[in-house]
């Protein structure tokens, strides 16, 4: 098993957040793991992303040049990242932001009003990029919802604890658009 992953968006909408717990779920499950950040040089609305590799044997580079997954928040960042992703790879994209069609015909492509379904749902948009992240388990098996609720303990704050069952619920209805959207 090998997942390359490109995660990006603007800074804000937990982009690197997900990096972060994709990469403490793969270690949690004892798989070979890198999280490599990069940022724009604003805070918030600037760009961010980040790459993740999860993988059965060792990652021999952090540098991901063609991933095999791109999960994209914003439409910059599906403009800029489209053409890296391998061909028959996967493109996860948050339609409630992007009105634009991905131009290859040669990837799977799951558009998901993560927006959308976060605020009329669970009252909280800033739990959209949980919902993508949970079709993204769902799709790849790459690491267990178990795993990442898990890795939230590591990446989330204490004082922020008592949000870990929204992120789980918003994780469960990515996992439930997944299964239903095939």
């Amino acid at each position: 098993m090998l997942q390359e992953i490109i995660l990006a968006g603007f800074g804000g909408q937990g982009v690197m957040s997900m990096g972060q717990l994709l990469a403490y779920a793969g270690l949690e499950e004892d798989k070979f793991v890198s999280w490599i950040p990069s940022y724009g040089p604003e805070m918030r609305g600037g760009t961010a992303n980040c790459s993740v590799t999860i993988s059965d044997q060792e990652v021999s580079s952090p540098i991901i040049t063609e991933p095999n997954t791109l999960i994209v928040l914003n439409r910059p960042s599906l403009e800029k990242f489209e053409r890296d992703v391998q061909p028959n790879g996967w493109i996860l994209l948050n339609s409630s932001l992007i009105d634009l069609e991905p131009r290859r015909q040669d990837l799977n492509v799951l558009k998901i009003p993560a927006m959308d379904i976060a605020s009329e749902t669970l009252n909280n948009t800033r739990v959209a990029n949980m919902i993508i992240l949970g079709a993204f388990v769902q799709l790849t098996s790459a690491v267990s919802l178990e795993s990442v609720i898990g890795a939230l303990k590591k990446v989330l704050p204490e004082y922020r604890h008592h949000l870990i069952p929204l992120n789980r619920q918003a994780l469960e209805l990515g996992i439930e658009l997944a299964l239903n959207a095939f």
